[in-house]
């Protein structure tokens, strides 16, 4: 029973509590770049998703077998590994949402997230329980991806998975595109406000202040 409880906290932290994007601001250059819509942040967060649980199970498995002087670089070679395949296979399937994710998910590769699990975690636990939690760490990257990407292309472009959401003005309706929400900048606020949400829900993530004023009132006296 606390192997499960164990597996279902390492699954599940990742998500809000110890979600890698919001507390550890890991992984955001692809939150900013590819949430424009809800179809290419998805698209990349199974990829990710997908290469970071593959990769963190390999790993795991020949853990003691790489030696520690290049393991940085059989790490990196073995996600690239993924990498490639994974594009490949949009490439062939998914043509237009490859072509809009651009060169983002070859920088799976050196994505921090990735490199992060499989050298904390990965290195030193066995397979099934690095795949959980490279696993979680994914779902909780892909549950920030998916929420700004929705919330840009909705607001951004009046859709959903390309699906009419509101009524645009020129065709009649009543909403007005917000070009903003379109722009790079946009994500950066979004991630910002996101958050500030999540830390004023759980105020253990706010970290310490690097400095405290000194106090004026006894200084005064």
């Amino acid at each position: 029973m606390a192997q499960r409880v164990n597996f279902w906290s390492t699954l599940t932290d990742p998500l809000i509590r110890q979600n890698p994007v919001t507390l550890q601001i890991l992984g955001i250059c692809s939150a900013l770049a590819v949430t424009t819509s809800l179809a290419t942040a998805l698209t990349m967060s199974v990829s990710l998703t997908v290469v970071l649980t593959l990769s963190a199970a390999i790993i795991s498995l020949i853990r003691r077998h790489i030696p520690d002087t290049i393991r940085l670089i059989v790490q990196i070679v073995i996600v690239a590994s993924l990498v490639i395949v994974i594009d490949q296979i949009l490439q062939a399937y998914f043509a237009e949402i490859s072509r809009a994710l651009s060169i983002y998910v070859s920088l799976i590769t050196t994505n921090c997230l990735v490199l992060g699990r499989t050298e904390a975690h990965a290195r030193h636990h066995a397979p099934l329980p690095a795949a959980v939690d490279a696993f979680g760490n994914g779902l909780g990257y892909s549950l920030v991806l998916i929420v700004i990407g929705g919330v840009r292309e909705l607001f951004g472009r009046g859709q959903l998975f390309g699906w009419q959401a509101f009524a645009l003005a020129d065709a009649g309706g009543w909403f007005t595109p917000l070009g903003l929400m379109l722009l790079a900048p946009s994500a950066f606020f979004l991630l910002g406000g996101l958050v500030w949400a999540i830390r004023a829900w759980h105020p253990e993530q706010v970290e310490p202040p690097e400095h405290v004023p000194p106090d004026r009132t006894r200084s005064a006296e």
